[in-house]
């Protein structure tokens, strides 16, 4: 998740349970027995057309009503899906054969084959579509050239064998590449359906096909969505979920009512409820690897000023991330300096990388704030500035956004911080044209590698406007040459981010955690460390009515 900023801001703190959620609810009560699931969602999906999405929304609905070639495990390793096994690899790695299940369908009955990866991966990276995740396929061999009109979607590194076998070049060897084949951006889609339906394609029910565990029967706009099993998923009798359902829920304490009466399954538990339900014993916390932060635009309709330096720096050493946590979130979060999660990624050596990661210069300290405002005043010749600060329509990130408002306002004199609140898709509009100056937003790492955060800014795969040549070497270098290297890689990677944390190109906040309650009938549901929940083999056992 990179390039132009395909950002997973989905559920800001609040509705999305880790356990079985960050989504939503909404059928009747069942009765025992009964195989459905109810959930909550704080945001309604924004598209189901795989090469357009760029939310945790529409991916954690492509979890479970589509499948590709591998699916990630709650350890976030890529286990076999609609592959048959493991990738048959050259001795450079640069080429991979997989072959594919041949009972895999889609849900009009359509066999899924190799060209359906091929149609969907030549639709993502073709200009035409405007795809912001088009950078996720950069690894594979002319996926960037293509996307820059440079050659054709033909000359993308991928092709078809046959309906069963599918050939994948790469530019080099990415150690994470596998676990990226389960992304969403990299689903199938079926070539014929697709075209026949156009810019209508993954707009409504009608308009999209199914190949995974469920498939979407209802989808009201703003409201609900229901998912019921997919009778031609080629696993099927392993799925045994009859049906799940979401409500969009936007204020947290409609949804912890919905749990209460046994209409939900689920729900987040925001900070003021804490302490009512934390010995409830459905309660949970967890800690997640997923980030929240300000991402700042350097382009568009911005403020020109947070192009300077001592201004970002004045902002970041202004907030009281540790209060933040305790009195708005209290859900297990944890405050950050440093743009990548703790405890997740490790080294050749063992070591984490929060270790080489950097971000001192960015602790709270506001002395040393009200000095970089002064230098940033003085070299930008102003007294007094306004910027925007963007965030999402639901009640929690309006207190949220309150609270970095009066931080920032009462540490740096002459700055004005205007909330401005947004449904979650207009939201991704916004940034993805850059037309925001700060935005509060989260990211939910796609593998198990620091490049999932730290590329986001490479200047070539970025929708912010940054540039750093220094810091795209450092990439470059740690995407190629030092691959035949681990230790020379990671420690490139390290520099990359320290570079970037100094140059407060990036202001963290958080690493996420979720405080949740979910109900003890529910069983098996799995989720990965990028708080994708799939329900494949979730089941309800022992619910009373």
């Amino acid at each position: 998740m990179k390039k132009n900023y395909a950002w997973f801001l989905a559920l800001v703190l609040v509705i999305s349970s880790v356990l079985a959620a960050c989504s939503g609810g909404g059928a009747e009560k069942s009765s025992k027995n009964e195989q459905v699931l109810n959930l909550v969602t704080a945001s309604d999906i924004p598209s189901m057309n795989s090469a357009l999405a760029t939310d945790m929304v529409s991916f954690q609905m492509y979890e479970n009503v589509m499948e590709g070639l591998y699916r990630l495990d709650k350890d976030t390793k890529p286990v076999p899906a609609l592959a048959e096994g493991d990738p048959k690899e050259t001795d450079d790695g640069k080429t991979w054969t997989i072959k594919i299940r041949k009972d895999a369908k889609w849900s009009n009955g359509d066999a899924v084959t190799a060209n359906d990866f091929v149609y969907a991966w030549r639709n993502v990276v073709d200009p035409k579509t405007a795809s912001e995740y088009a950078f996720i396929m950069f690894d594979i061999e002319n996926a960037q050239e293509v996307n820059k009109g440079k050659k054709k979607p033909e000359e993308l590194g991928v092709k078809a064998i046959d309906d069963n076998t599918l050939e994948i070049k790469l530019k080099n060897n990415q150690p994470y590449f596998k676990g990226l084949l389960a992304f969403g951006t990299y689903m199938p889609k079926n070539e014929k359906f697709a075209k026949k339906l156009g810019d209508k394609y993954g707009l409504d029910v009608k308009s999209t096909l199914y190949n995974g565990p469920f498939k979407m029967k209802e989808w009201k706009t703003e409201e609900s969505v229901k998912l019921v099993k997919n009778d031609k998923y080629w696993d099927k009798d392993n799925v045994k979920l009859d049906e799940i359902n979401y409500k969009v829920v936007k204020d947290a304490q409609t949804g912890l009512n919905l749990y209460e009466t046994g209409k939900i399954d689920s729900v987040g538990v925001s900070a003021e409820n804490v302490e009512k339900y934390k010995k409830n014993k459905d309660f949970k916390t967890e800690l997640s690897a997923a980030q929240s932060f300000f991402k700042v635009s350097y382009k568009g309709n911005h403020k020109k000023e947070l192009s300077n330096k001592n201004l970002r720096l004045a902002i970041a050493k202004s907030i009281d991330k540790e209060a933040y946590v305790k009195n708005n979130l209290n859900n297990g979060s944890v405050a950050t300096d440093q743009y990548t999660p703790k405890d997740v990624y490790k080294g050749p050596d063992g070591s984490d990388f929060s270790e080489i990661a950097g971000g001192d210069n960015l602790k709270l300290d506001k002395e040393s704030a009200k000095k970089d405002w002064a230098k940033a005043k003085q070299e930008l010749g102003i007294n007094a500035l306004e910027i925007e600060l963007l965030t999402v329509d639901i009640d929690t990130a309006k207190k949220d956004a309150e609270y970095f408002k009066e931080q920032l306002e009462s540490n740096l004199d002459g700055l004005t911080v205007k909330i401005k609140q947004q449904p979650f898709k207009q939201k991704l509009d916004l940034e993805a044209k850059g037309q925001y100056d700060l935005s509060y937003s989260n990211w939910f790492p796609d593998y198990a590698d620091p490049m999932t955060f730290l590329d986001l800014y490479l200047s070539t795969e970025t929708n912010t406007g940054y540039k750093n040549p220094a810091y795209d070497k450092l990439i470059e270098d740690a995407k190629g040459p030092l691959l035949k290297d681990p230790d020379a890689r990671w420690k490139a990677l390290g520099e990359a981010s320290t570079m970037l944390l100094d140059d407060a190109a990036v202001i963290p906040v958080i690493q996420r955690g979720n405080a949740f309650m979910d109900k003890d009938y529910v069983k098996d549901v799995m989720v990965n460390s990028s708080g994708i929940n799939n329900y494949k083999a979730a089941y309800i056992e022992g619910k009373n009515n």
